[in-house]
């Protein structure tokens, strides 16, 4: 453990009035929460994975998760609940209309967005769903810093256009920058001047999840609602991630450090006109989802689509329990030191990696690792995925699931049916809240470090031999190219 000499003036005091002649030890970081209940995990052999690999037809999310020794496909719904969450769960109405826990729920979610009507869904894609089924009319065109999967998928579905506005700089992922999840204000116009009349929204994603999980300061969160409601476009947020992006605001952004992050959230609330969240993240709950809005006018249509889709009004999917430990979940993740003990998790990740050499988006993002599969498997042409290969060969090596967020996601473009190739492909390491010790961390990082140090040896990918039509990444099947 290394040994920290501080020189200002207030220790230095104290070591002369006490006489002291040592150097007073920083203490490290630990964690703000302590475990209390613990599931077995099961390692296993290569020839096993291999075998399981296989039958998977090379598509990590088709392995059984008893086969998989750390799971890194996703936060979402992954993390552990805290004893209040339990207790919380244990008070759910299930009533189906006029549920206690809804507005338990609603009430909370009021409190630290500022928006006055909710819509509970079973999870963001849900909300989503809703949302969109009601704004989102063929040949629209939804600008947003680069849609997540499922988000480009129901627009798309409904044969409109989503356009990344995102600032250039996020695609050099070994550039240093604050707030690289940031919309290019310069991008965000051209679309809007070019497309007027044809933009029912943008979407606003905090963390930008696709370029790495990256925040979006909140001078780019003031600015970019302004331009949009300069030309009379509303914005929706995608908040999954809000928390941590308050965190890094506060920690980040000048004249935030004395602010909470509830504080935070609140402003970056302000400037939007509606939100959809998929709570499995930062509400800290397995299952759960929600819209929120002022716009009584989106509210009455989103209604509409609610009842047929997810259920009656104060439930929308979700069972009276999970409103129940989502009201705490949220209040409980907008503690600074739960929220920078995650944070920091995924920090010391980036650091083992930083030792090892190994490329990444830079900065760590907020709920992951984003590794730069481009920059590793160089003798890997893009048209066999090398951050799908990666995916394999590292499950191969320890057991590890990760999952792609790169060219396979990024699906085939609409029109031409092309392959899209022009973005970044990335191997996302996604850490769930509170379930992994920094000693996963280490197994992670020298698993990884096995494949890099053999990465020439790899010079074939994978070849699609069935792929849905949309989202394809989900259930595509591939075969190995010898």
């Amino acid at each position: 453990m290394r040994v920290f000499k501080f020189e200002n003036s207030r220790i230095q005091k104290f070591k002369i009035k006490h006489n002291l002649k040592y150097s007073i030890m920083e203490l490290p970081f630990a964690e703000s929460w302590k475990i209390k209940m613990v599931e077995p995990i099961r390692k296993s052999t290569r020839e096993e994975r291999a075998k399981w690999l296989e039958e998977a037809h090379n598509n990590v999310f088709m392995l059984k998760s008893d086969h998989v020794y750390i799971d890194l496909l996703t936060d979402s719904g992954t993390g552990a609940m805290s004893d209040r969450q339990w207790s919380a769960m244990m008070m759910g109405d299930e009533s189906y209309g006029g549920a206690r826990s809804f507005y338990h729920m609603k009430d909370t979610i009021t409190e630290i967005t500022g928006f006055n009507y909710v819509i509970p869904t079973h999870q963001g894609r849900a909300a989503e769903n809703v949302l969109f089924s009601y704004l989102v009319k063929p040949g629209m065109v939804v600008p947003g810093n680069a849609h997540f999967d499922t988000t480009k998928g129901h627009i798309e579905s409904r044969k409109a256009f989503a356009i990344d506005v995102t600032i250039p700089e996020a695609k050099d992922t070994q550039l240093e920058l604050p707030f690289k999840g940031n919309v290019s204000l310069e991008l965000l116009e051209k679309v809007l001047k070019e497309n007027k009349g044809k933009v029912p929204f943008m979407v606003l994603t905090v963390t930008n999840n696709t370029v790495g999980g990256q925040p979006v300061s909140m001078k780019n969160i003031r600015e970019t609602c302004e331009l949009c409601h300069k030309y009379g476009v509303p914005v929706n947020m995608d908040s999954a991630r809000f928390v941590e992006n308050a965190y890094f605001i506060k920690t980040r952004e000048e004249g935030y450090a004395d602010k909470t992050i509830a504080e935070i959230a609140k402003e970056m609330f302000s400037y939007a006109d509606s939100m959809t969240m998929s709570a499995k993240k930062d509400g800290l709950v397995n299952m759960g989802g929600f819209i929120a809005t002022n716009k009584k006018e989106w509210y009455e249509g989103a209604k509409l689509f609610c009842i047929p889709f997810e259920g009656f009004l104060t439930y929308g999917g979700m069972n009276g329990r999970d409103m129940d430990a989502l009201a705490v979940g949220l209040k409980e993740n907008c503690e600074f030191d739960m929220v920078e003990t995650r944070i920091k998790q995924v920090k010391y990740l980036a650091d083992k990696l930083d030792e090892y050499g190994i490329p990444y988006q830079r900065p760590a993002g907020g709920h992951a690792i984003f590794v730069d599969a481009d920059k590793i498997l160089v003798n890997v042409p893009k048209e066999e995925f090398p951050a799908q290969t990666l995916t394999c060969e590292l499950y191969l090596e320890a057991g590890i699931r990760a999952c792609e967020i790169g060219y396979m996601l990024a699906d085939r473009d609409p029109v031409t049916r092309e392959n899209r190739f022009g973005g970044l492909d990335f191997v996302r390491l996604c850490i769930p809240r509170r379930v992994y010790t920094n000693n996963h961390m280490d197994v992670i990082a020298a698993a990884l470090k096995n494949v890099y140090d053999r990465r020439d040896t790899i010079t074939h990918g994978v070849r699609i031999t069935w792929e849905a039509e949309l989202m394809r990444h989900f259930t595509v099947q591939l075969e190995r190219i010898k």
